[in-house]
């Protein structure tokens, strides 16, 4: 199974990693795992600015905060996977990520804020879930 994992570094995707643990049939080569993580976009105005290796420096670094912990927890369950990062709003980059990448399944956390919350602060979970063909498992 073609599976992307997307990341954003918080208790959640902390507590997504422990279901796929839990939940040995999910880990393993049988699998392909793609992890990815969308790092949000410097204002325009303030990238107009910067030089174009800064940027790309500080996007990079971004990711590796992230990733670096979702690695770790990889290579301890002995485990590949192939690591990502875009830059862009994260249900966006997401659900094109999931559908160019023709996944099986995409797996990520949720915030869990409920329909009034979804209604005040919007969700990734529910655009993503809305912009992509790709089966989504939530875990809260």
């Amino acid at each position: 199974m073609k599976i992307l994992v997307a990341v954003d570094g918080s208790s959640f995707t902390k507590r997504m990693l422990a279901y796929l643990v839990a939940h040995d049939e999910w880990l393993g080569n049988a699998h392909q795992y793609t992890v990815l993580h969308a790092v949000p976009a410097v204002p325009p105005r303030a990238a107009a600015v910067l030089d174009k290796a800064v940027l790309k420096s500080y996007y990079d670094d971004e990711a590796e905060k992230v990733l670096k912990t979702v690695r770790t927890f990889f290579d301890k369950q002995k485990v590949r996977a192939e690591f990502v990062s875009k830059v862009g709003p994260a249900a966006e980059v997401i659900s094109a990520a999931a559908n160019k990448g023709k996944y099986d399944l995409l797996l990520m956390g949720s915030h869990g804020h409920g329909t009034l919350g979804n209604l005040v602060l919007g969700s990734v979970a529910t655009k993503v879930m809305s912009q992509t063909e790709v089966p989504v498992l939530l875990v809260r």
